[in-house]
């Protein structure tokens, strides 16, 4: 069978098309315009260009975008008192300081500092606990956008059984308790799980989160399984440098029901939903209703 593509970029752009229509209304309902802060320290060319783009597409949204660019050697007292200065803003509604940092940093600590309502990463220890138990939390990113498609391609999760390959504070572990939140069975599996490819194949849901290329064969996919994909590897192949997540794509859209493709599938859906989060953490901070459909 072929599987169904699972558009990304699409469902990303949909997504936005939302976020900017709340943010509209906040605008002309509440005279508010929600705000994102983004910290920027180094001069990584990744963050560089991923920090760009978030601040155009916040732009785009009618949202306020803020950007603070420190150097390397920044001292981390300075940069905590640059995410203190933000944490009392009321006009700044998330923030995002970008991650890797320098070596002589504690990132921990740094993101434990940003207050934790606006922490839109959803990385503060709070937001996990709160996720982990089942509360009102900031959601991260990714793992939220995976919850979206799947929503949207299934209606109800309830009852599947789901397969997390990889435990990973970003994804992993956050994917699991989303799913687990809408009624699904799940296992959280690893690079030291037995009997990977059996555990996989149970699975009607596979979320690969474990940032090695094509580690998931077709083979250990059930048939008509849904399968989202969220690593980005970058390979050598044929003399050029080519893009590929952490299942063997071909092979298993052979089997799968759905599938989303690497690059143009969980990847937009990340800053589409940073988006959404600065939007829904500021309708928190005003006591207004939060945005449907955007959240967990």
């Amino acid at each position: 069978m072929a599987a169904t593509l699972i558009d990304g970029k699409a469902f990303a752009a949909k997504v936005r098309g939302q976020v900017a229509e709340h943010v509209a209304r906040l605008k002309e309902e509440n005279g508010i315009t929600p705000g994102l802060a983004v910290v920027l320290v180094g001069e990584d060319p990744a963050s560089q260009v991923y920090v760009r783009s978030k601040g155009k597409q916040t732009v785009e949204v009618g949202m306020n975008s803020v950007e603070h660019k420190l150097d390397a050697d920044t001292s981390e007292a300075d940069l905590l008192a640059v995410v203190e200065q933000l944490n009392n803003d009321p006009s700044i509604h998330g923030i995002l300081v970008q991650l890797p940092l320098p070596k002589h940093m504690n990132e921990d600590l740094v993101i434990n500092s940003i207050a934790p309502e606006k922490d839109v990463d959803g990385f503060h220890i709070s937001n996990v606990g709160l996720l982990g138990t089942g509360q009102k939390s900031m959601v991260p990113c990714t793992p939220l956008g995976c919850l979206m498609m799947l929503r949207d391609h299934h209606g109800s999760l309830s009852g599947m059984d789901a397969v997390v390959i990889g435990r990973s504070n970003i994804v992993g572990k956050p994917m699991a308790q989303l799913l687990l939140g809408d009624s699904c069975t799940v296992t959280i599996a690893h690079s030291r799980t037995k009997d990977l490819p059996d555990v996989v194949r149970r699975a009607d849901i596979v979320v690969a989160a474990v940032g090695r290329p094509e580690m998931v064969p077709g083979d250990w996919i059930k048939e008509g399984a849904t399968v989202i994909d969220v690593g980005i590897n970058r390979i050598e192949r044929d003399g050029k440098t080519k893009l590929v997540g952490d299942v063997d794509f071909a092979s298993a859209a052979e089997r799968a029901g759905a599938i989303t493709p690497v690059p143009g599938g969980v990847g937009p859906m990340t800053i589409a939903c940073l988006l959404a989060n600065t939007v829904t953490a500021c309708c928190r901070a005003n006591g207004l209703k939060e945005p449907e459909g955007l959240t967990a």
